[in-house]
């Protein structure tokens, strides 16, 4: 049975060998959410970390712990040695959401934008480290969390070993008015389809198969208790992630990549579907 502390109920465990904690925030009085599955048991443990940093939409029960016909990213990681930790950051998955997400979006400017979010980050590779007995700690990021894995890398190059960037965020010359946006939005299934198929070269298949989707999705509305109450049923999520993207195409990125000594690679996101799991192990 789910358990709920500080008012946020905890998700059935996605494998019997998966660990759930919860961490202080930066934030007084709020707590994150991480994660973790340790090696397989079948294998010789590396004594290694390595945490999840995700988008601006989706957890990371829905990223790297989400099984595809049985068999998700973190297992494969697993498989290879690691210690699999992921991170939900606040007003995503089971991170307790920030107060003002309860109010009118328009009465706040946008929530969890990079400074603080690398804050969290900051707060979860010390537990990480901590808990795991080592002095560093891996990042795999995807797209805006690309950005603030960069801010937090740049922040406290010690507390990083190596990265890995899936879909990574880059600065842009402007073209347009800069983009203002308000403090949460919604996010509905039809806006994460476009979002997947969006940038697919000609005659490639999408990021997701529809059927691989149609489940997908029922997990991401799951992920907000709320969702199927609007219509259409859509998720809530602070809006700093998008804030950030749109600055960064903006010609304003949240943060300098000189100051980044962490050895990586990034991979574009157009590769999609194509980004073979063992590159990234390989990368780590």
């Amino acid at each position: 049975m789910d358990t709920v502390m500080g008012g946020v109920p905890y998700a059935a465990k996605l494998d019997p060998r998966e660990e759930h904690f919860r961490v202080p925030s930066p934030h007084p009085g709020l707590s994150l959410f991480l994660r973790h599955m340790p090696p397989a048991p079948n294998v010789t443990p590396l004594d290694r970390a390595v945490l999840y940093v995700h988008g601006g939409t989706f957890p990371s029960a829905l990223s790297i712990a989400h099984r595809f016909d049985g068999y998700s990213w973190c297992d494969h990681l697993c498989a290879a040695g690691f210690d699999v930790w992921g991170l939900d950051f606040h007003g995503f998955g089971l991170s307790d959401p920030y107060p003002e997400m309860a109010d009118a979006a328009e009465a706040h400017p946008p929530l969890g934008r990079t400074a603080d979010c690398s804050q969290q980050l900051e707060a979860a590779v010390r537990f990480v480290a901590g808990r795991q007995g080592v002095p560093r700690v891996s990042l795999v990021a995807h797209s805006w969390g690309s950005i603030v894995a960069g801010a937090f890398a740049g922040r406290c190059p010690e507390l990083v070993d190596r990265m890995v960037w899936f879909g990574p965020i880059a600065r842009r010359e402007p073209k347009a008015e800069r983009v203002r946006l308000p403090g949460w939005r919604l996010i509905s299934l039809q806006d994460q389809w476009e979002r997947f198929v969006a940038d697919v070269p000609a005659g490639e298949p999408p990021v997701l198969s529809r059927r691989h989707f149609d489940k997908w999705g029922e997990a991401y509305l799951d992920s907000d208790p709320e969702s199927r109450s609007r219509a259409p049923a859509a998720v809530k999520v602070p809006s700093g992630a998008f804030q950030d993207i749109f600055d960064a195409w903006a010609g304003e990125l949240a943060y300098d990549p000189a100051l980044v000594r962490a050895r990586g690679r990034a991979y574009p996101r157009r590769m999609g579907r194509n980004v073979p799991r063992r590159r990234c192990a390989l990368a780590l």
